[in-house]
Order: C-alpha cells, then sequence, then structure tokens
C-alpha cells in the first residue's frame, strides 16, 4: 500500500510540476519560450492556460492528499 500511494505522490508531483512550467505567466515563463515566435502571430491560447490551471490545482490538490496519507501510512507503521 505504502509502495502505490509512493507511485502515486511521485506522479502527481511530476504533473503538477509540468503543468505549472507550461502555464504562461507575467514573464511568459517556460510556455513562452517553448511556443516563441508563434504566440505573438496567431495569438495568446487562453483555453490552453485555462486547462493547465485546472490540472495545476488539481495535481497540487492530490500532491497534498497523498502527502497526508503517506504520513498516516509512515505513523501507523
Amino acid at each position: 500500500m505504502t509502495t502505490f500511494v509512493l507511485v502515486l505522490h511521485t506522479l502527481f508531483a511530476l504533473g503538477l510540476i509540468s503543468t505549472v512550467l507550461l502555464q504562461s505567466g507575467k514573464s511568459a515563463g517556460l510556455s513562452g519560450s517553448i511556443a516563441g515566435a508563434g504566440e505573438q502571430i496567431f495569438g495568446k491560447k487562453k483555453g490552453l492556460d485555462e486547462i493547465l490551471n485546472r490540472f495545476s490545482m488539481a495535481f497540487a490538490t492530490l500532491f497534498v492528499l497523498t502527502s497526508v496519507l503517506m504520513l498516516f501510512l509512515e505513523a501507523r507503521g
């Protein structure tokens, strides 16, 4: 059980990292360097940013829940 939760926790952490890095921010972040000049030509995709925002919130919530679950599993022994 602990190994399964640890694997899920790792996947949620990687998902959270990737969705946060792909979001555009004030300095355009990593998504600006990936999109490059295409964003200037075709315009910014607001729908994609909204989807990434929702995924990052979901990954963050799942990350916290698995953290708490791992705490209880380790305390239980």
